[in-house]
């Protein structure tokens, strides 16, 4: 199945924040993304949504060469995405993170600095002041000294999500960023986001529950190990595309509960 672009024609690679074309990742014999194409638009908070197992984190992973792709090409802003990582800040599924790692959250958050501060050179007092703005716009502050395997799963994830802040990035991809966290996070976390998004930012995040697309984002990605369409949410967040996207497992009359990510 090809990508359907809905509401717009295909946008140059130039201007994209992240372009995927041809992407392919297998684990055995089985592909978990096929042929996957896509080209984000900047500027805008796109959801990647799909039923569970239709290769939304690993396209991610994939994208960024945390796995490798089988076949395809990745860029951002039309370069080789491997000479744009300045530009890009990612924060991870939750789960898959050791929290048992010693570290304050204030040493997390200043991870985030690391190609201003390079592995060499002392931490200087503007470093720990921006890792504490990173931490003040989260709620977190005030935990800034806490050692990170302490705090709750929201906790956690809003340290995350400040290390990615601390980057400066012009695109933020995040994983399930909702996922596990309690009703506060979640608004915190979404507010931030919008924040980001209003500074002119993008933001693409893997995402699971139907019935906070519509206030949460502006486009939607359906996937289903292909690509299934791409678009505004009011044009592509339809029956008729989901039901491509998840066929017998999503019924039609509960499409605004959550659906496994």
């Amino acid at each position: 199945m090809s990508l359907e672009l809905v509401g717009r024609t295909q946008a140059p690679d130039t201007d994209s924040p992240l372009a995927i074309h041809g992407l392919t990742v297998s684990y055995g014999e089985k592909p978990a993304v096929f042929s996957v194409d896509v080209v984000f638009l900047p500027a805008q908070m796109t959801a990647i949504v799909g039923p569970n197992g239709a290769g939304k984190s690993t396209l991610l992973k994939a994208a960024l060469g945390i796995i490798r792709p089988l076949s395809g090409q990745v860029s951002s802003y039309g370069r080789p995405l491997g000479e744009m990582r300045a530009r890009i800040a990612y924060v991870p599924q939750r789960a898959s993170v050791d929290w048992d790692f010693p570290a304050r959250v204030l040493d997390v958050v200043m991870m985030g600095l690391y190609r201003d501060v390079g592995l060499l050179r002392r931490i200087k007092g503007h470093h720990r002041a921006r890792a504490m703005a990173c931490l003040e716009r989260v709620g977190m502050e005030g935990f800034a000294h806490r050692q990170i395997g302490q705090l709750s799963g929201g906790q956690q994830q809003r340290v995350f999500l400040a290390r990615a802040l601390a980057q400066e990035a012009d695109l933020y991809l995040l994983d399930e960023p909702f996922a596990g966290v309690d009703a506060a996070t979640e608004k915190a976390i979404i507010g931030v986001l919008h924040g980001l998004r209003a500074e002119g930012k993008t933001v693409i995040a893997v995402h699971h529950d139907l019935a906070t697309v519509t206030d949460y984002f502006d486009r939607v990605f359906l996937i289903n190990t292909t690509a299934i369409a791409e678009g505004p949410v009011a044009d592509v967040f339809t029956p008729d595309y989901l039901q491509a996207a998840y066929g017998g497992r999503l019924a039609l009359a509960q499409m605004g509960g959550a659906a496994a990510g």
